[in-house]
């Protein structure tokens, strides 16, 4: 219900999305009986005579709806992402815009939720089909997705997708949507999160008036039974035409908990990209075609994962016993305490250059609301100074408790997969668009004026430092926002004059030196690196 509501929200409300909403809602309503009908009749042959009427009356009903006008209204206010996704914690409506038109944001926003109107909805639910179809046959989608369910054979993680059944899928019900839509698009369950060149003072007090219409009810979240714990290794064959591939996963533990913080820090020990266990052992060794691990902590659990594909001629089980050889390094303490050091800075580094982007603010912001009301925001802020602060004794210590035979192991293989079933779809007539057409109050938005972003130049003179080192021009700039250094070179020759150039520098990272091998070249990477 939360997808399908996700999809409804972009429809408008009884002032948008609608020609004429007094003609529209008899429609609109007839619509959504004749679903409540369809959802409790049981026989093909009426189920289908059900849904040509639904077919029928929603056609009548687009004779006076305006499709996409929540998209134009905000591309005329300057938005250049228009999106929304629905996860396993959450619904997310995502918008990237000038700060001059912040105001017709918020009205428009104001309005989008406070009485949204679920007309076009079954070319919306073609739309859920069509991502289920594709999902099915998705190999990555499956091997996750059959990853969860047995990581979690209690909690929603793993029982209930977001995208849903085929069950679910045909059997919709506006009436429940509306239930739903109701009990958790409350303000108390809700965050506008706003992120850029704005003034925050006056911005709440926008918010606060736009939105004052909202009222807080009560709310009860979802509360899971604990899982119990995993003690035996579990192990499961996938079939699909793309490449093989594999996971081994661990189930692991909450958001800003300790063991979460230990696992991601571990997830880098093993994999980063340069200096990691298994970049340094298997890719760079290129044993397997390509090796990885990582960590992903949600707001009940997390989920550890080592992921691989075998190379030609290499079988998964040979793939798998390779990843599982860097953790069993990892327990017995085979690494170099260093390596911690080098890989908190990096993954600091990371986030400085990351907190540059109005985007990573908000997102970052969002996870801290979404995980824990954002009553944690200051731990959420110091994980990577206490990251620090671990040794490698507790590494190693907490390695040999959690990296046990209590795994999940998902094995791809290249085949059919003879047990897919598809969701029929229902035929549809199209319905009209309307699309030349616009609402009074998308009239009102258009055409409020908005006062101009002013440009600020630099000044070469004044804003940049020039100077000489030996025959070389050297321009510098002060970095007043964070501790970051950054240096760049430029010479007058490039991959135009030589055309092996690109791959001669990608080939750097395999190089060694007379007195270090690369694997210490990778490691001293990340040691090198200097913050503050």
């Amino acid at each position: 219900m939360a997808h399908y509501l996700e999809h409804l929200l972009f429809k408008g409300t009884d002032k948008f999305g609608t020609l004429n909403y007094a003609k529209e809602k008899p429609l609109l309503d007839k619509v959504e009986a004749l679903y409540e009908t369809y959802n409790k009749t049981t026989d093909p042959a009426k189920r289908k005579e059900i849904y040509k009427e639904i077919d029928k009356v929603s056609g009548e009903a687009s004779e006076y709806s305006i499709a996409n006008e929540y998209d134009k209204m905000m591309k005329s206010i300057g938005s250049n992402s228009t999106n929304a996704h629905t996860s396993v914690e959450e619904t997310v409506y995502d918008e990237d815009l000038p700060s001059n038109n912040i105001d017709r944001f918020l009205i428009l926003q104001a309005e989008r939720f406070r009485a949204p109107v679920f007309r076009i909805f079954h070319t919306e639910l073609e739309a859920v089909y069509e991502e289920k179809n594709i999902g099915m046959d998705n190999d990555g989608r499956k091997m996750y997705e059959k990853m969860l369910y047995s990581l979690f054979p209690t909690h929603n993680y793993g029982q209930q997708t977001t995208i849903g059944t085929i069950e679910h899928l045909k059997n919709p019900s506006l009436v429940e949507i509306r239930k739903y839509y109701n009990k958790y698009y409350v303000p108390n369950n809700m965050a506008l999160i706003m992120s850029g060149d704005i003034n925050y003072d006056d911005l709440i007090k926008k918010i606060d008036k736009n939105f004052s219409y909202m009222v807080s009810k009560p709310l009860s979240l979802y509360n899971p039974a604990p899982e119990k714990p995993l003690t035996q290794i579990q192990k499961f064959d996938i079939y699909g035409p793309s490449a093989e591939s594999l996971y081994v996963a661990y189930r692991g533990y909450a958001q800003n908990t300790r063991q979460s913080l230990l696992l991601d820090l571990i997830g880098s020990i093993l994999s980063n990209g340069k200096a990691g266990l298994m970049d340094i052992n298997i890719n760079k060794q290129q044993k397997m075609l390509r090796a990885g691990a990582g960590y992903n902590s949600m707001k009940d659990y997390g989920v550890f994962i080592l992921s691989g594909s075998p190379k030609a001629g290499q079988s998964l089980e040979e793939a798998q016993k390779l990843l599982l050889e860097q953790v069993e390094l990892l327990k017995k303490g085979d690494f170099d305490e260093s390596l911690i050091k080098a890989t908190v800075s990096n993954i600091k580094l990371a986030e400085l250059q990351g907190y540059d982007n109005n985007d990573v603010r908000a997102d970052a912001t969002m996870n801290a609301f979404i995980q824990n009301r954002g009553t944690e925001w200051d731990k959420t802020l110091a994980a990577t100074d206490a990251m620090a602060k671990v040794t490698k004794k507790e590494i190693v210590d907490f390695a040999n408790q959690f990296f046990v035979n209590n795994y999940v192991s998902i094995l791809k293989h290249k085949g059919e997969d003879k047990s897919i079933l598809k969701v029929e779809k229902p035929a549809i007539t199209a319905v009209k668009t309307n699309a030349n057409e616009v609402s009074p109050f998308s009239k009102n938005i258009i055409s409020t004026p908005v006062k101009p972003i002013a440009p600020k130049f630099l000044d070469y003179k004044k804003d940049l430092n020039f100077g000489k080192a030996g025959i070389a021009d050297v321009i510098t700039v002060q970095n007043t926002e964070n501790g970051i250094f950054r240096m760049s070179y430029r010479f007058d020759m490039g991959s135009y004059n030589y055309k092996l150039l690109p791959y001669a520098s990608q080939y750097l990272t395999f190089l060694s030196t007379d007195k270090y091998s690369a694997d210490f070249r990778g490691v001293n990477e990340l040691c090198s690196i200097r913050i503050g």
